[in-house]
């Protein structure tokens, strides 16, 4: 389900379940967790083999668990939502296609997200008297203010790639997102993950000021035979 290959300074992680839209089961979450998490390249570009980006949860799975069970693979793809997030390396997620609930919620984890002209959004499960829980209520207001949550999430409605782009949902359309992970990779990969580890950060400004100085004297010391040439 979960494929991985290497390509200089970036790991690509696919989603390789096409024939149902990149659904994830649990094992095929843990699997994700593992290969973004387990990645050596200062890069991680995530995606979906076929013609979706993932439709989430698979809801196969999902209409057999019990209330308990539901909780805990709840609990299960908010870990992994997390540990995208929290990876070493920066993780870009390039979407071609539908993301579909449980989808948009791993992308909205990354900490990039590069759509194709084709990629379309939703959170479709308020049509099914479900949500998202792998930790999308949280970051979707985050990432593009309450008010454009509250109108995605309550309506289901599908948010094309342009929309997306408008209300910052993604940061670029390009014909071919996997660019943009190499574009990244390009760059020194301590400042890259010392950027990621600042930007992440949600201490109180004075914390966060103190950090960012702290961390800007060690790239310098780190990196003064390159600087001084």
């Amino acid at each position: 389900m979960i494929e991985t290959a290497v390509d200089g300074g970036v790991t690509r992680v696919v989603l390789d379940r096409p024939t149902r839209r990149n659904a994830l089961t649990e094992a095929g979450l843990r699997d994700l967790r593992a290969a973004v998490t387990g990645a050596e390249t200062p890069v991680v570009y995530l995606t979906g083999a076929g013609a979706a980006f993932s439709a989430g949860a698979d809801l196969d799975v999902v209409t057999g668990l019990d209330r308990d069970e539901a909780k805990a693979f709840a609990r299960l793809g908010q870990r992994v939502a997390d540990a995208i997030e929290g990876a070493e390396s920066v993780v870009v997620a390039g979407i071609d296609g539908p993301a579909r609930g449980g989808g948009v919620e791993l992308a909205l984890a990354c900490d990039l997200r590069v759509a194709t002209p084709d990629a379309t959004f939703a959170e479709t499960g308020v049509s099914l008297g479900l949500f998202g829980a792998w930790g999308g209520t949280a970051r979707l207001p985050r990432i593009v203010g309450e008010g454009e949550a509250m109108d995605v999430a309550l309506s289901g409605r599908v948010v094309d790639a342009e929309a997306a782009l408008r209300m910052g949902l993604v940061s670029r359309i390009v014909a071919d997102p996997a660019t943009v992970a190499a574009e990244v990779a390009e760059n020194d990969p301590g400042a890259l993950a010392v950027l990621k580890r600042r930007m992440r950060d949600d201490s109180d400004r004075a914390v966060q000021h103190a950090r960012e100085a702290a961390a800007f004297a060690d790239l310098v010391a780190e990196n003064a035979s390159t600087l001084s040439r």
